[in-house]
């Protein structure tokens, strides 16, 4: 019997140095394929998840919709193919990226894993069980599928912490400095804001340059964390807490809500002085559309919701004034979890026989 014939190992090309020109035509090929409104429309009037699953699977969801409905043609399913997909994509444009975007993006993906492992530790501290919180779990970091489950089924948030550690993942650093303070007071804010501070500091560092990429990359990160500050002063209103208290509160790394000006915020004793105050910068506009909402329903979460849905803008915007860069790609990532959003919402919406008006007043960016 001859010998087996070696394994050919098959390198995919990856494009050096700062070349966006291989790149961007891949990603412009993947933007072309993202659904259009009529398609969320036709979703939308679907009357059960079969007539959705019947849609979509003409779709580029149609591979991992066929592996997940061989073991049932359920919501469940379909959400677990739309994480399918979201990852596979994300993986794609990696490999196509060149030395400097896959610095740049992966630092802007680190957003998931810290989403992830807050989601993780929130659960711990509410004390529910893993099957609980991996629906809500998306791999598009550092952390896998598998590692993400692997966390969410520790016993306790010590225990999350030491896996962190034992795997070598930075996150543990952070957790581990606030714990003993956390099991003394078991204040969850404290594990939260430790995860934020460490990551956006990490990112910060990682994305410094002179080049436009990475100004365009800094930007975006400004934009989160200015987001986050804006929503944290809007819920401070009214809280009655000391400078010094406050200020435990506050994010770095903003372009826009510095300390003095969160300060100022969370000292207010309402949102409408929050608006005037902010109302020339650029999270006027978003705030200010919300407000009406806000006077309906009273609760904080229509903020959350307008900021978001302005961060989404943002990344898609990036695609606009830089389409030789890094922009491109941001604009891409972005748009395309977005889709995934929407679709998620739209199948739990289908399945559960939401009103199409609300399931419309649910989606994100449209």
């Amino acid at each position: 019997m001859s010998p087996a014939r070696p394994a050919v190992k098959v390198v995919k090309y990856r494009p050096a140095g700062r070349d966006y020109g291989y790149q961007n035509a891949r990603i412009r090929g993947m933007r072309s394929r993202l659904l259009r409104q009529s398609f969320f429309d036709e979703l939308l009037a679907a009357k059960d998840i079969g007539a959705m699953i019947q849609k979509m699977i003409e779709t580029e969801y149609g591979p991992q919709l066929e592996d997940r409905i061989l073991h049932g043609r359920t919501a469940t399913q379909v959400d677990e193919a739309l994480k399918d997909n979201m990852q596979s994509t994300f993986r794609k444009v990696l490999s196509h990226c060149n030395n400097e975007a896959t610095t740049l993006v992966t630092t802007l993906l680190g957003r998931w894993d810290l989403f992830n492992v807050k989601t993780i530790v929130r659960a711990k501290h509410m004390k529910l069980e893993a099957e609980e919180l991996l629906d809500s779990l998306i791999a598009v970091g550092q952390l896998s599928q598998i590692d993400n489950e692997e966390l969410a089924r520790q016993g306790d948030i010590r225990g999350l912490v030491d896996t962190l550690s034992t795997w070598g993942l930075p996150f543990a650093v952070p957790l581990r400095a606030v714990l003993p303070e956390y099991e003394e007071s078991d204040d969850l804010s404290l594990l939260e804001l430790a995860l934020d501070r460490y990551y956006y500091e990490w990112a910060a560092k990682r994305l410094k340059g002179w080049r436009e990429n990475h100004r365009i990359a800094r930007r975006f990160l400004a934009a989160q964390v200015d987001t986050m500050n804006l929503l944290t002063s809007i819920r401070l209103l009214n809280a009655d807490l000391a400078p010094e208290e406050a200020a435990r509160f506050f994010l770095p790394g903003g372009d826009v809500v510095d300390e003095a000006l969160f300060l100022e915020l969370s000292v207010m004793s309402d949102v409408d002085e929050v608006f005037r105050r902010v109302k020339k910068t650029q999270y006027g506009k978003p705030l200010d559309e919300a407000a009406l909402l806000y006077m309906e329903k009273g609760s904080v979460s229509v903020f959350e919701r307008a900021l978001e849905d302005f961060l989404f803008r943002q990344a898609f915007g990036t695609g606009k004034g830089d389409p030789l860069g890094i922009g491109l790609t941001i604009s891409y990532l972005w748009a395309k979890a977005n889709e995934v959003t929407n679709l998620r919402i739209v199948v739990k919406g289908v399945s559960v026989g939401m009103p199409e008006e609300r399931m419309r007043e649910e989606l994100i960016v449209v």
